[in-house]
């Protein structure tokens, strides 16, 4: 009787082991899938904010010409333009499928200066209702986790209100 139950200890020791084991890859699952999960929605954070940005300064444009006494829409293609917008550019520029750069001292994105980003932006202005409403649609692509293509579109309307 006394010899039967020798080895139990040891089978209770890497019974024990292999149940922390398991524990422990769990653990690190958990972390690695929660770092990667940051990345991204660091990402998509970025690109929605960025997409944001391209209607505002399509917004600032618009607000200008009022300002200057121009035509609400001057500047502007009819009935449609794609373009290239940046904070601190008052123009616009057609769009040549180029990535943004983040300028890490004035802590802006442009296309002038800076370490390139995986992000392009892609602003589309139509005029519709006879050239009383201007839709604008500012896209934001890039290439996220894993190589899969990832994207943001925002919308919004400016009507020509003012006299």
């Amino acid at each position: 009787m006394k010899y039967k139950r020798k080895g139990q200890m040891l089978v209770e020791a890497l019974v024990a082991l292999s149940v922390l084991t398991v524990g422990f890859l769990g653990i690190l699952t958990l972390l690695s899938r929660s770092t990667a999960l940051t990345r991204v929605i660091g990402d998509n954070y970025t690109a929605t904010y960025l997409a944001a940005e391209g209607i505002e300064i399509i917004k600032n444009l618009v607000d200008a010409n009022i300002i200057q006494g121009t035509s609400w829409d001057n500047g502007f293609d009819k009935p449609w333009g794609f373009y290239e917008v940046q904070y601190n550019d008052q123009r616009l520029h057609r769009w040549q499928d180029r990535f943004l750069n983040f300028d890490p001292t004035a802590h802006i994105y442009g296309y002038e200066s800076g370490p390139p980003t995986p992000f392009k932006r892609r602003v589309i202005v139509v005029f519709r209702n006879s050239d009383n409403e201007m839709l604008v649609a500012s896209n934001v692509f890039w290439i996220g986790r894993g190589g899969s293509p990832s994207s943001i579109f925002v919308e919004d309307h400016f009507y020509n209100w003012r006299p």
